[in-house]
């Protein structure tokens, strides 16, 4: 855990900071040495298949310059030798043995950590002071970079750029982060970190979803369920006297049809499980090129092959009146409430010694064809 090189417990950090007020943590990950190293991260970011931006500029001056990847080797020779930044998305994901480092979080929901963000920057890169609003852990991996934070300011972004830069920002607070240090920032902290030389930030970032997400994700689910909801009904319906009108009626019906109280809680539970245990930029898990069966899947458990999860999805399960609900990238299974906790434990699951029962086999084969499981080969 990242408390246990401090005298902050876990308990004293979510009952004083998580979601209140930022924290700064030395050497929380003490003698830290990351796995991958800025020529990994920028042969990710020419990965079609990554998420990448390619950040140019520094404020004040506000000369900021935004691309997209993926990129070549000629754009990486092409850059300045100051103020410049390479941001690239869940590399845990790109890299799965990252998501040991993921462990260090295991004390938050699974289902709240979104992605491991890596920014690589020359000296004076940044992305210019702006605020997120979502948790963020800000793990120094290499070199140094200095954070200034205000929490009291205004939100007004720079008009015309593609950044969502602060027009104005005075910081209040500013610490150098070295290797190892992490700095825990809560929703709505404007912050701004500049490279002091070449380095590389790794960012711990917790989903967040806004009420917009929910009510737009939870209008495809219904339409993609056999009960689409309830339909608009005005049983009382009064003579209508002025064309056009909406009448105070009507958008009473409206707003109490939109309510997700018509939702019991067996379909909340589905709801909330299928779009929780999809990753916001996940691609589609992939199968294997040859179907898994019982006989398989008890083959390669006897030659000491291990199941993982696959990077792309995320497992998460909920409590149901009989055993339990499995959720994996948005798809539902039912089996024991053991099961899925085994399932969705990735030490438990790599080291299964138990015989397993002819629906937890089939249930495995089902998750190992949809690309939600794998074997790896030790």
């Amino acid at each position: 855990m990242i408390f246990d090189h401090s005298a902050l417990t876990t308990e004293q950090f979510l009952g004083e900071y998580w979601q209140r007020k930022p924290l700064l943590l030395r050497q929380a990950l003490p003698d830290f040495k990351p796995e991958l190293d800025a020529n990994d991260i920028a042969g990710l970011a020419c990965d079609e298949l990554s998420e990448a931006r390619l950040i140019t500029g520094s404020f004040p001056k506000n000369d900021w310059a935004l691309r997209y990847g993926p990129f070549t080797e000629k754009d990486f020779r092409g850059l300045p030798e100051t103020c410049w930044t390479l941001l690239v998305q869940d590399v845990e994901k790109h890299y799965p043995p990252l998501r040991r480092l993921l462990a260090q979080f295991s004390f938050l929901p699974s289902w709240r950590i979104d992605d491991l963000m890596v920014s690589v920057a020359g000296p004076g890169g940044s992305v210019g002071p702006h605020v997120d609003q979502y948790d963020v852990f800000l793990l120094q991996a290499e070199g140094r970079r200095r954070w200034e934070i205000a929490q009291n300011g205004g939100d007004e972004l720079l008009p015309g750029c593609d950044l969502n830069v602060l027009k104005d920002f005075d910081p209040e607070e500013h610490w150098v982060l070295d290797p190892g240090d992490i700095l825990y920032l809560p929703p709505g902290v404007a912050h701004h970190g500049v490279a002091q030389d070449q380095c590389m930030t790794w960012s711990i970032g917790m989903r967040s979803p806004s009420r917009a997400d929910l009510y737009q994700t939870l209008g495809e689910w219904l339409a993609d369920t056999a009960d689409e909801g309830g339909r608009y009904r005005d049983p009382d319906l009064q003579p209508h006297r002025l064309p056009g009108e909406i009448d105070p009626s009507s958008i009473q019906r409206f707003k109490e049809l939109l309510s997700t109280d018509e939702l019991g809680p067996r379909q909340l539970e589905s709801f909330l499980g299928g779009f929780l245990s999809r990753y916001r930029l996940a691609h589609q898990p992939a199968g294997p090129e040859s179907p898994a069966d019982r006989n398989s899947v008890a083959g390669a458990l006897n030659a000491g092959q291990q199941l993982r999860h696959n990077p792309w999805t995320r497992l998460l399960w909920t409590r149901a009146e009989q055993g339990a609900r499995l959720f994996a990238a948005g798809s539902e299974y039912r089996c024991s409430a053991e099961f899925a906790q085994l399932l969705c434990d990735p030490d438990k699951l790599s080291s299964l010694d138990r015989v397993l029962s002819g629906p937890e086999q089939d249930l495995i084969c089902e998750l190992l064809n949809r690309g939600h499981l794998y074997f790896e080969q030790l």
